[in-house]
């Protein structure tokens, strides 16, 4: 895997990564921690964030890993944690947002009125509650980034209600760059994703997601766009076009 941390510091930056303690999420902490970041990531469990410090090895025991305990999920939580992150840390600069899950099992003529709550609206509202409390109040130093699949594009029968979320986040993004046109609002566009307990060599891995993260928050000069990481070569290559400038700089 390309790495950045040996080109990019980023001490005193100030990251929240809701959703963090997925095996996408683990991918992205690690990376803004050792490129020298705060990394704030909210939990709803004091287990869910001591399995996260475990993962992380001795990155999960750095003084910059903040493990809140906090329910983000509805309006009035997203906003408590964006003031309660920018009373104690000063500001938010990044976002990474690898919030979601997997439903399967029925049609969408099937689907049931607790399907369409857990699987469409949960989901959805956690997204568009998390991007109203925060982007005002990014600092502008970093960039807001939500993480889809690519069932956001490719209807997956049986499966429904996971490519209409995951395209309504994917088109919350699309809205909020044109309506935030000097702030950095990307979309990660995710293939099958490896992580520690499961994949194949063939899929993108959750450290390749985070260096990617990094590198496109810091790269000012990278507009806010879609960022399709299918497979481990599109993550190579976009991490070679804007390592190596930098790489090379430092010459």
């Amino acid at each position: 895997m390309t790495t950045i941390s040996a080109h990019t510091r980023l001490s005193g930056r100030r990251v929240l990564v809701p959703g963090g303690t997925g095996g996408v999420g683990e991918g992205v902490v690690r990376a803004f921690l050792d490129a020298g970041a705060d990394v704030v990531v909210p939990t709803r469990s004091d287990a869910r964030g001591a399995e996260l410090r475990d993962a992380l090895g001795a990155l999960g025991h750095s003084p910059l890993l903040h493990l809140p305990t906090h329910d983000y999920t509805s309006f009035a939580g997203a906003e408590a944690l964006g003031q309660e992150m920018t009373e104690r840390m000063g500001g938010i600069d990044d976002v990474v947002a690898p919030v979601g899950g997997w439903w399967q099992g029925r049609t969408l003529t099937e689907i049931t009125d607790a399907d369409w709550s857990t699987a469409f609206t949960d989901l959805a509202t956690t997204h568009m509650a998390l991007a109203r409390a925060i982007v005002p109040r990014l600092s502008g130093a970093g960039a807001y980034t939500v993480v889809v699949g690519q069932s956001a594009e490719y209807p997956v029968p049986g499966s429904g209600l996971v490519s209409m979320e995951q395209a309504a986040v994917l088109m919350m993004q699309r809205v909020l760059a044109a309506e935030e046109p000097d702030k950095r609002i990307h979309a990660m566009v995710l293939g099958p994703v490896r992580t520690r307990s499961a994949g194949t060599e063939d899929w993108v891995s959750s450290d390749d997601i985070g260096a990617v993260a990094v590198a496109t928050s810091t790269a000012e000069t990278f507009t806010s766009r879609t960022i399709t990481l299918a497979t481990p070569d599109d993550a190579k290559s976009l991490l070679a076009s804007l390592v190596t400038p930098v790489a090379a700089a430092g010459r």
